[in-house]
């Protein structure tokens, strides 16, 4: 159906590149494009001999100009931004100089404070509207499928949604004393932030990780579970205006955040420069050099996520409850893309949202969130492409 040029060559994208690969009817080219181009040309030697056509790129994502050349050069359909949160705006701007649409998983947070929320994003609806452009933002899991997920229970099964609780269980081993599922740098910055929900029409703010509860996941059992602000929050009470409460809550093992609390006490967690040997370090960043790299903890992880939301609303009068979750298996994602399942929970999205616009389901000229479109064909993908969902009906959600 189209070309696509995909920023970026991390864990997240090698499981996009690869589903965009099993798809080619249609991906039927593909362009990789990172500021290692050597990492791109090895994963297009693996997955050489498929039927969508792959090219490599050198860009620096933090360029706009440069982008905006290999943009006119490489002329895709849709650029997927699958980089660092810091260079969402960068890539947005190069978009819409050569007037191409735009999918990314997550929003923009600046390089210098821990803070991400879509004000910056949505400043460019009118521009891309101008510009006859689409902007999907938010096409990974979560954010993304919950998107999607809260999208669907609004169309089929309640006339109003008054409650969403996001849950996002890593029940998985991965044998090391501390690593992270994605990007370090971005990890820690999200976990040690303030947390915050929303609630009677206004944010109430937390002390990091101070609000937990055990909650029960499916095939995992009781897990703590931590409330955090995440960006889908932001969102979801903004386009689904009867929320009366929307929080979102992830499970941390203790010995993880025991490293975390020492990061963070030794002063490791810290984003401003250092002065070390008359070289200036960001600590984080130096700390992200020797922590296990997202992309090899494949191959030992074992046990599965389950991330999904719980909804209560009305229906008819009367209220009812839902539950509609994903359980991905960290094996069953290495076997089949060589990456753990974080990785292929927002991996898969991502070519799904690019793939909804691809076939038409999802393209209107503005900066979009997921759960702007109809739900139906994603969720259908979603099933196809290695992410089945399941639901639960009118049961006690313990929230």
């Amino acid at each position: 159906m189209g070309k696509a040029l995909i920023i970026g060559c991390g864990g997240v994208a090698s499981v996009a590149i690869h589903k965009c690969c099993q798809n080619s009817g249609v991906f039927e080219e593909i362009c990789i494009a990172s500021r290692t181009k050597s990492k791109c040309d090895a994963l297009k030697e693996k997955l050489s001999g498929g039927k969508t056509k792959i090219t490599t790129a050198q860009v620096d994502a933090n360029n706009v100009d440069e982008l905006t050349a290999l943009i006119n050069q490489v002329k895709p359909d849709v650029v997927l931004n699958l980089a660092l949160p810091y260079q969402d705006l960068a890539i947005m701007e190069a978009c819409l100089a050569a007037k191409v649409n735009y999918v990314d998983t997550a929003n923009y947070e600046p390089e210098d404070t821990a803070k991400f929320e879509y004000s910056w994003q949505w400043a460019y609806r009118k521009k891309f509207e101008d510009a006859g452009i689409t902007a999907l933002l938010g096409s990974g899991f979560d954010p993304g499928v919950t998107g999607v997920f809260s999208a669907y229970a609004q169309k089929h099964y309640f006339d109003e949604i008054n409650y969403i609780d996001i849950l996002d269980c890593n029940a998985g081993d991965h044998h090391k004393a501390f690593a992270t599922n994605f990007n370090p740098e971005i990890n820690i910055r999200e976990i040690t932030q303030r947390g915050k929900y929303y609630e009677d029409g206004e944010w109430k703010d937390t002390d990091p990780l101070s609000v937990h509860k055990p909650l029960n996941y499916p095939n995992v059992g009781p897990r703590e579970s931590y409330l955090m602000y995440h960006e889908e929050l932001e969102s979801l009470t903004k386009n689904f205006p009867t929320i009366k409460r929307a929080r979102f809550w992830m499970t941390f093992g203790q010995e993880y955040l025991t490293h975390l609390r020492v990061i963070q006490n030794i002063g490791m967690a810290r984003i401003d420069e250092v002065d070390y040997n008359g070289t200036k370090i960001v600590p984080l960043q130096f700390l992200k050099a020797v922590l296990p790299n997202p992309q090899d903890l494949g191959e030992n992880y074992e046990g599965e996520t389950s991330i999904g939301c719980r909804i209560r609303g009305i229906k008819d009068g009367k209220e009812r409850t839902y539950y509609v979750y994903n359980n991905c298996s960290h094996q069953e994602a290495y076997k089949e893309t060589g990456m753990q399942g974080v990785s292929y929970t927002t991996g898969v999205p991502a070519m799904i949202g690019a793939m909804m616009f691809f076939k038409g389901e999802w393209q209107r000229p503005g900066v979009n969130n997921v759960e702007e479109f109809n739900p139906d064909p994603f969720m259908e993908q979603l099933n196809k492409q290695g992410l089945p969902w399941h639901e639960v009906f009118d049961k006690d959600l313990e929230l």
